[in-house]
């Protein structure tokens, strides 16, 4: 099975937040592994940490953070968003208004903006994500999606990649950008300075770096009539 390294896509948290747990191995680990692993990182992570919460992060009143969550310094989260479920902001992320990130890895200085909602994701350094940027961690097609039951694989070069998981969203590089009304997922990859045009829907494969993705111009839509109208 072709492997997808994260080293390939991510780099490591450099502000020492993460020092001396498991987080530090990030980039030398594949993904099927790593998915694999992460509560129990996670955890222990959790127990290694100084502060959970840096006390130079700015939190919203409005904000809700789980008791799980690993939030690194100057870090941003504002009003009406909710980060939960195991999820790390590193050094200078940004989460903008009303968003939910959910068992997401964001990397040092990352921007994400209004209403977005990730699950089960990690994203780069110096990604900027604009409004309305959905990314989904279960296939449609499994029978019950409270319980999924369909492992998400991933179209690579080579063949496919096999996640181990019936959760996963989305491996989002460093410095990729994105336009606004994207939806992602659940299983993509996507490389090192891409960008993502408005109105891309994506799922179940991997973009290689420095690619630009873009969905149909409006001026190629087509409208018909429907039938007996």
């Amino acid at each position: 099975m072709p492997a997808i390294r994260l080293g390939d896509y991510l780099t490591a948290p450099s502000d020492g937040t993460l020092d001396d747990t498991p987080y530090t191995q990030l980039v030398d680990t594949q993904l099927t592994t790593f998915l694999a692993m992460w509560p129990d990182w996670h955890h222990q992570a959790l127990a290694k940490v100084t502060h959970r919460i840096h006390p130079t992060a700015l939190i919203h009143p409005t904000a809700l953070i789980g008791d799980d969550v690993i939030i690194g310094p100057q870090v941003r989260v504002w009003e009406f968003s909710t980060v939960r479920a195991g999820s790390v902001l590193c050094a200078g992320v940004s989460i903008g208004f009303n968003c939910e990130v959910t068992r997401t890895f964001v990397g040092e200085r990352t921007v994400l903006g209004h209403r977005i909602g990730v699950n089960t994701t990690l994203v780069g350094a110096d990604a900027h994500l604009s409004a309305n940027l959905t990314v989904a961690a279960i296939s449609l097609w499994s029978p019950d999606m409270r319980v999924p039951e369909r492992e998400i694989v991933l179209r690579v070069p080579g063949g496919l990649h096999r996640c181990g998981t019936t959760r996963f969203g989305a491996l989002i590089g460093d410095r990729v950008q994105t336009g606004n009304n994207i939806s992602l997922g659940p299983g993509i990859a996507v490389g090192r300075d891409c960008r993502i045009a408005s109105g891309v829907t994506l799922a179940g494969r991997a973009v290689p770096e420095r690619c630009v993705v873009s969905a149909p111009h409006t001026a190629d839509t087509h409208i018909r009539r429907r039938p007996g109208v």
